[in-house]
């Protein structure tokens, strides 16, 4: 049987085309939460499901709207609001709300229940043009409106006490970020955890000017749940035999000709966001690019989260920097080891960093404490002590035996440790240069003329082991491993060689470390290149090495970060230009920041080389445009490592610390 109507909405959100169900959690439908006041809150729960939000340009939004309540009732009074917005279904469990202990995810109605039963609402919503809400999706462009429509919905609601909180995960991280950038009204604290996109076309979508090929493989996964899929059976049945790892053997793809094609919509945003090279007008719009928002972006207080092997540290550390000069509300910043949203595990890839790598245990009790105190803090005003902690917490790796442990893992090890500041306070940027012989010294050439060349097919390019990848399975996965192909990574032959052993990838290395060496922050690589075609890519990857053992005999070589820069745009961003051939050119790749302690004993080596595929698309090197790449050329690429030319990279040295 249907309830009527609640009191607590307008009118116009009970419209006839959006279900209005009145539930009691507590209820025989919903086990889970047999719970009633006094054993962990003061409330119970109950759940106006599918309301319909309206949006500026009429289309409505489905939300659902958890509400405090007493004697199945909810309660006539005004609360604090935490809202979660997601592309990913607001009745579906988010995998991230794990723990180390119970590796199923809680349901986002559990997560809810956590926070009402202690006296806020919380709401969750469908992103426009996913699963129960109407309008197209074009991903992240609509949100910064949505979100600020759905901030003032909520303002004008008889439960809501004018103040509101976000949280959310990757894309639900990005929602807070564009609903930041376009001043939604009353959010007053926020919790962004891995995304809310600085400027998407330096990380998240492109960077270096190369395409991130994860938004190939998320728009694959998510069309499948798509209407334009979903409403017919044929059209799902031929979606669901698509082989991904066919197409991406056969690059480059076209619209009506990709595997997309059955899902027009997410292919024709693919194909705007892949083309789209210049960083022009399209990259600065509301949702992709909080650097242009920073001095309208809420002023809440901020905690921007993420890990060395997740797409977004560049984010968050240029989010915390950007917004902790502008703003008056508190910005932290929060850096863990992990792969995207793993908080709750101590590896990443084939790497274990012990058991003081997750969140649950060492920064809080768990993440829903963590999320808790921050919000009863700023939204409650409650004295809980989170004003007196550390505004940075960094997790830094290393230390650890360099064996395997009982999972097979090898034990890399690392400690949290609390800062002032990022970059952290006492850095010192010192170049590391590149010889002929192969070596890395602090001293710089002395030699005239020297470099080293190889020749990069894009037909058959470096393949991508692990880094910093998300929704890219099963093309592709993120983490540290040994640098060395296996059955697992895409493009990798059957001799499985190490990728130093390829005569594409340039290999540089110190000496054995005589002591202890902490690298700490954004890494960035000067350059000296040419190259006998009209464009190109340049690739630096950072290395731990490992010295030999007896579960490594060959060592291991564990990637920490890496970098990419398309040479067109080596100048400008917004003018691309190609090469002249044969004339040299300094370049600057930046990688993404990371922390690590290299151990005596252990080599610090930089890989460069011109591509990592599928992590990024191949340039095909004949300077077509971007997305094309009909007529692939092989380039010999020349590193320059002379006296007036001597390619380094400057890594952030962190004086030794008790």
């Amino acid at each position: 049987m249907t309830e009527p109507p609640s009191p607590l909405l307008p009118a116009w959100s009970r419209r006839r085309f959006g279900r209005w169900a009145l539930g009691l959690i507590a209820s025989a439908a919903a086990p889970w939460s047999r719970m009633r006041a006094g054993e962990t809150g003061d409330y119970e729960v109950v759940v106006l499901s599918d309301q319909m939000v309206r949006m500026r340009d009429g289309v409505h939004l489905a939300t659902d709207v958890y509400l405090p309540a007493r004697n199945s009732k909810p309660v006539a009074q005004r609360f604090a609001v935490i809202l979660e917005r997601t592309p990913y279904g607001k009745t579906i469990a988010s995998r991230s709300e794990r723990t180390p202990d119970n590796p199923h995810p809680k349901s986002r109605a559990e997560v809810a229940e956590f926070f009402v039963r202690r006296g806020y609402v919380v709401i969750y919503q469908d992103c426009r043009g996913r699963y129960g809400s109407e309008g197209k999706f074009v991903k992240y462009l609509a949100d910064g409106h949505d979100g600020y429509d759905t901030c003032a919905w909520i303002l004008r609601q008889p439960w809501s006490n004018g103040r509101i909180g976000t949280m959310g995960l990757s894309y639900a991280a990005h929602t807070q970020g564009a609903l930041g950038s376009a001043s939604a009204p009353g959010v007053k604290a926020m919790f962004l955890d891995s995304g809310g996109f600085a400027n998407a076309y330096q990380g998240g979508i492109r960077q270096g000017g190369a395409f991130e090929l994860k938004q190939a493989t998320w728009a694959f996964s998510e069309a499948a749940e798509s209407a334009q899929v979903r409403s017919d059976p044929k059209k799902l049945a031929a979606y669901q035999a698509i082989d991904i790892k066919r197409w991406f053997a056969r690059l480059p793809w076209h619209r009506g000709d990709s595997l997309l094609s059955l899902a027009p919509d997410y292919e024709n945003y693919l194909f705007e966001q892949w083309q789209h090279g210049n960083f022009d007008a399209y990259w600065k719009q509301l949702g992709i690019y909080a650097e242009g928002f920073y001095d309208q972006y809420c002023d809440a207080a901020m905690v921007h989260m993420s890990s060395w092997f997740d797409p977004y540290p560049r984010t968050a550390t240029q989010n915390y920097l950007g917004l902790k000069k502008r703003k008056r509300g508190p910005v932290r910043l929060i850096l863990g080891p992990w792969t995207h949203g793993d908080r709750q595990l101590t590896y990443a890839g084939d790497v274990d960093f012990g058991t003081e790598a997750t969140l649950d245990g060492n920064l809080a009790q768990d993440f829903l404490t963590l999320r808790l105190r921050w919000f009863d803090r700023w939204l409650r005003g409650n004295a809980n002590g989170v004003d007196a902690e550390a505004p940075v917490r960094i997790f830094v790796m290393g230390g650890g035996s360099g064996r395997k442990n009982a999972e097979g893992r090898m034990q890399h090890g690392g400690r949290w440790r609390n800062e002032r500041d990022w970059p952290l306070p006492g850095t010192r940027l010192v170049p590391h240069y590149f010889h002929s012989d192969g070596m890395v010294t602090e001293a710089p050439p002395q030699v005239d003329v020297a470099h080293r060349e190889y020749r990069y097919d894009p037909k058959h390019p470096v393949p991508t082991i692990g880094g910093t990848v998300t929704s890219g399975k099963p093309v592709m996965v993120g983490g540290a491993f040994d640098q060395r192909e296996a059955p697992q990574f895409f493009g990798s032959t059957e001799l499985y060689r190490a990728l130093a052993e390829r005569e594409d990838v340039l290999v540089f290395q110190t000496e054995p470390l005589r002591e202890d060496l902490e690298v700490t922050g954004p890494l960035v690589f000067e350059l000296w290149v040419s190259s006998d075609c009209p464009d190109t890519d340049f690739t630096a990857k950072l290395i731990d090495v490992y010295p030999p053992n007896g579960d490594y005999p060959h060592g291991y070589a564990m990637n920490l970060t890496d970098g990419i820069l398309r040479m067109r745009y080596r100048d400008s961003w917004e003018k691309p230009a190609m090469m002249k051939s044969g004339e040299v050119y300094k370049i600057r790749i930046e990688a993404f920041p990371t922390s690590n302690l290299f151990r005596r004993g252990h080599r610090l080596r930089v890989d460069i080389s011109s591509s990592n595929f599928p992590h990024f698309d191949a340039s095909p090197n004949s300077g077509e445009p971007e997305g094309i790449a009909e007529h692939p050329r092989v380039a010999t690429n020349r590193l320059h490592l002379d006296r007036a030319r001597p390619s380094h990279v400057l890594l952030p040295v962190i004086p030794a610390r008790s």
